[in-house]
């Protein structure tokens, strides 16, 4: 796993499709251009839907993992 300089982190462990999203969203647009969010989700649906929200919105999904039942995803807001 590559290591970013991370800005923000969000925690959503334990929340359920469509909530990982929803808060992704919310967090990435109070962010500045450029910046790095980290999201951890226990969530296996997190997959498909981190993917579809980084091509809808066009923020970079620059690295996903999974370890230990938590993935974790990072997002460059465009």
């Amino acid at each position: 796993m590559s290591e970013f300089s991370v800005d923000k982190e969000l925690d959503c462990r334990g929340m359920n499709c469509p909530l990982p999203v929803l808060k992704t969203k919310k967090s990435i647009v109070e962010m500045d251009s450029g910046q790095i969010l980290k999201v951890i989700s226990t969530d296996p649906g997190s997959i498909a839907d981190m993917a579809a929200f980084s091509r809808r919105t066009g923020n970079e999904l620059l690295e996903q993992s999974e370890a230990d039942g938590e993935y974790i995803f990072f997002f460059k807001k465009s």
